[in-house]
């Protein structure tokens, strides 16, 4: 991990991450023995570039390097590894850098596990670092993204200030301006060398497979790598922190403030006794900052969690400020929650509900493939023994009250750093500027021996599984002639329980302010804090969702203690009592998140904006209360549609342990229904909107990169067009094989993210849409508007990337398995598209005889030649205005546009 990069060459293990994609001498490449002294020469030149101070030089220098990287550029395959693994069936291929850990992941299929580890193996083996220079500036841009983001500046000011001599805080995974400016490949080389080793690598592995045959195929592909002795890391000792050292953030994002910790690494009792007293303060429903700050409305919002190291562990308290408080009384009020845990003023039952919650956790954990590798990753990087770590909870339940009261005293104190985020311009926040970089040409129709090999290979085929809605799930019926879909879970003890109901906002856009004035209701028996208490002890989980056109009431946990909580949530919703300065303060709250979403520039793009572009300035986004509105609610109102809720008519979702005559008892005994169910109210119709023309709308955003999003509504739903739809996206614009990826990142180096893809609708009464998105710096938004264009409009051919792309379509759906409350949504969404059967079906019966001419006629038909609406979020002062009018008329978008307040 980064901890362990060279002073003078930080960022180097999150470089090599991103080169470990490129291939080796035997793919990646169609003549390695032509490209390798090409690959040497700017080796060699990247270390002059290094050396160099002249500016005029080190540009000459790198217009040198552009011009050999074209021609060695001539000889390489790229993304060969993406294409292979994409041909397996491959989903979430992805990497990961952090402090102590390089990460390669991978889901495959377990048919292919020996063809994958061939692939791993190989990749391992000799490792070529070309194309390096365009990866290069995907890095600046990966930079740049983080520059913009402010809890990324949070972060490093935290770890800064609580590590002062180890590289958690001295050094940053994506490593200094400087060094990102002059990188060395010989240093990543040697780097590779001392560090990419048998003795210091592991493979995870969780799925369906016999562990004696892979640890056999593992040996016979890995055996031949070579240990070498590795450098022995020596973490710095820190100095005690006397007293609280204060950091200032400035960002456009809203306020908050950030309060750490430092304790002792991992397999340390420190740890252990960190782990409750962190869920003590903060465990979502019932821990002291839960009840006493979040539940009293003393903060906008808080929370609490850890990180948990090798060498040193950070105990993190986080919050944001309500309207009109001061960040440092948001600060006084979260360690006061400390004071608390120190005089021992906390329920005696909280620490063994907590030990409950962690099984709880552990079960759910256990059901993911993903979780349990990641679990033996983190035991391997952090040296835990396997038997630590599967003894853990057994551990922790020993942990007594007084341990934690004493912990408490010993390790908090005046010995933290506090992070105050204000809202402003930092102004010193550097931007890495573009480089020259002549555009590569993408080889697509040539494979190395190596890529033939693995394609050539047939392992046992894995039949797909499609789910039979008459089979898999039951539909029953309760009283009042609801609906009830149902999954018996034989595999646990846990179970799932929802109330959905097919309105939303759009039926009543009091909904969902009603269910967040629930939080913070009681009945006539329990105060607001017993009823979230009630919940945690029981190890239930009582979760609400609303949105445009539908609202769950969610009952989640121990199945032996489903009954007290449908109880328990049937008492809340019948007999919620009103609390009026709750409900002030809520609408306070409310207020004062308004004003930080529009500081928030996911917020503002990913979801105001888009609706505007869809629908203008009257949309479901902007379907909501005015200030004047909210002030005015009365507590009656909510309580009306709270109590009123469960007359509307709605049906039942349940996967759990109890057989259907049973359940269907439970619900008619304890679900309090009328006897006459009455129809939703009417909802409003929002039109959307025909791109009839292109225009663009702008935002003004204080920001380094600029992101854009292009829209542009299609054709109604129909599930006809889904298989070679499905076909296209994967061809065109999903993931890093694709066409969109490798032009406009790894060709031009334009984006850290590009994407396009056609989709988009979860009701048949709705359009399909295009939808591009990419980040980027100013200075590239011609390049990268241009390009993104131009492959809408000229989709490249590529047989061979075709191929890939439907093989990997085919291989996914024969290896995907939807199960247990996985098979009741995916009937719900099916039903709500006007689909009764598994749609997964069409793609799989169609694809299989679909040629590159109905890919080409799918974009020729939906996607080529289209009218446009480009939202553009960036600093407009910076932004090419010139650029941007070629797509369209400009108009400026104000907050209040967008937001509809």
């Amino acid at each position: 991990g980064s901890k362990n990069d060279p002073a003078d060459n930080t960022g180097l293990s999150h470089y090599l991450e991103h080169l470990m994609f490129k291939g080796t001498d035997r793919f990646g490449t169609k003549d390695y023995s032509k490209e390798k002294p090409l690959l040497d020469k700017i080796d060699n030149l990247f270390e002059v570039y290094r050396a160099e101070k002249d500016t005029n030089k080190r540009k000459q220098i790198y217009i040198e390097i552009d011009s050999i990287s074209g021609l060695a550029a001539q000889h390489a395959i790229p993304n060969e590894y993406d294409k292979m693994v994409g041909v397996l069936g491959a989903k979430g291929t992805n990497a990961y850098t952090s402090n102590e850990v390089t990460a390669y992941i991978n889901d495959i299929p377990s048919n292919q596990l020996e063809t994958w580890l061939d692939i791993e193996s190989e990749r391992f083996r000799n490792p070529v670092f070309r194309l390096f220079h365009t990866e290069l500036e995907t890095v600046y841009e990966e930079s740049n993204m983080y520059a913009d983001r402010d809890e990324r500046k949070i972060e490093e000011a935290l770890m800064a200030g609580l590590f002062q001599k180890h590289q958690y805080g001295t050094q940053t995974t994506i490593g200094k301006t400087e060094h990102l400016k002059n990188p060395s490949l010989l240093a990543i080389k040697k780097y590779y060398s001392e560090r990419y080793l048998p003795n210091n690598m592991a493979i995870c592995l969780a799925g369906d497979f016999n562990p004696d045959v892979i640890i056999k195929l593992i040996d016979e592909k890995f055996g031949g790598m070579k240990m070498k002795d590795i450098k022995p890391y020596i973490p710095p000792v820190e100095y005690p922190i006397a007293q609280p050292i204060v950091k200032e953030v400035l960002g456009p994002d809203a306020e908050s403030v950030d309060i750490g910790f430092r304790f002792p690494g991992t397999n340390t009792k420190e740890t252990d006794l960190l782990e409750i007293t962190d869920m003590i303060l903060s465990n979502s429903v019932a821990g002291l900052i839960d009840i006493n700050l979040i539940q009293e409305q003393k903060v906008l919002s808080a929370v609490s969690f850890t990180d948990i190291m090798k060498d040193y562990s950070i105990h993190e308290i986080s919050g944001k400020s309500k309207e009109g408080q001061k960040l440092e009384d948001v600060k006084d009020l979260l360690l006061s929650q400390i004071e608390i845990i120190k005089k021992g003023e906390f329920p005696d039952w909280l620490i063994p509900a907590i030990i409950n919650d962690f099984k709880l956790n552990e079960i759910k954990q256990q059901e993911s493939n993903r979780a349990r590798a990641s679990e033996m990753t983190n035991a391997f990087i952090t040296e835990t023994p396997w038997t630590d770590e599967v003894n853990k909870i057994e551990r922790l339940s020993k942990i007594t009250k007084q341990d934690v009261m004493e912990f408490a005293k010993k390790y908090y104190g005046d010995n933290y750093v506090v992070v105050y985020k204000r809202t402003g311009v930092d102004k010193n926040v550097v931007r890495i500027t573009k480089p020259h970089i002549t555009p590569l040409k993408v080889n697509r129709t040539d494979q190395s021996e190596f890529l033939k090999q693995i394609t050539s290979k047939e392992p046992a085929i894995i039949e797909p599984v499609f789910i039979d809605f008459s089979k898999d799930m039951k539909k029953l019926k309760m009283k009042s002639n609801i609906e009830v879909f149902y999954k018996e879970n034989t595999e646990n003890k846990l179970f799932n329980l929802n109330y959905n109901f097919d309105m939303g906002s759009n039926n009543n856009n009091k909904l969902a302010i009603a269910l967040d004035y629930l939080d913070y209701l009681g009945t006539s028996k329990l105060t607001p804090a017993q009823v979230k208490q009630e919940f945690y002890k029981i190890g239930c989980s009582l979760n609400t969702y609303a949105s445009e056109d539908k609202v769950s009431i969610g009952l989640t946990g121990l199945a032996e203690n489903m009954t007290k909580g449908m109880q328990l949530l049937e008492n809340i919703l019948a007999d919620a009592q009103p609390n009026e300065d709750a409900l002030k303060n809520m609408v306070s709250d409310m207020l004062k998140t308004r004003a930080n979403n529009k500081l928030n520039k996911g917020v503002i793009l990913q979801q105001a904006m888009v609706n505007y572009g869809k629908y203008g300035a009257k949309s479901p986004y902007t379907n909501v209360l005015s200030e004047s509105e909210l002030k005015s609610l009365k507590p009656e109102d909510l309580l009306s549609v709270i109590k009123t809720l469960n007359s509307y008519h709605h049906h039942v979702l349940y996967y759990g342990l109890l057989k259907s005559e049973e359940l269907v008892k439970v619900l008619n005994q304890l679900h309090n229904v009328p006897a006459q169910l009455k129809s939703v109210p009417p909802e409003i119709t929002f039109t959307e909107l025909a791109t009839d023309e292109n225009k663009v709308y702008v935002a003004d955003y204080n920001m380094k990169q600029v992101e854009l999003i292009m829209l542009s509504k299609s054709v109604a739903f129909s599930k006809d067009i889904v298989p070679a739809m499905r076909l296209f996206n994967e061809y065109f614009g999903n993931g890093m094989s694709s066409i969109v990826f490798q032009e406009l990142r790894e060709a031009k180096a334009l984006a850290y993210t590009a994407r396009a893809y056609y989709g988009g609708v979860n009701r048949k009464d709705k359009s399909f849409y295009i939808s591009t998105f990419i980040g980027t710096q100013n200075d590239k938004l011609p390049e990268a508007m241009k390009g993104m264009k131009d492959l809408i409009d000229n989709m490249p051919e590529s047989n061979k990337s075709f191929e890939t792309a439907k093989q990997s379509v085919l291989n996914q759906i024969r290896t995907e398995r939807i199960t247990k409350m996985g098979i009741l949504s995916t009937y719900e969404n099916m039903k709500r598209l006007g689909i009764d059967y598994d749609l997964r079906k069409d793609v799989y019966a169609k694809v299989p005889s679909m040629t590159f001419a109905d890919v080409k006629a799918f974009e020729e038909k939906y996607m080529k030649n289209k009218n446009f609406t480009v939202l553009a979020l960036g600093k407009k002062d910076q932004l090419d205005i010139n650029s941007l009018q070629k797509y369209g008329n400009i108009k400026y978008l104000s907050m209040e546009e967008i937001f509809g307040y």
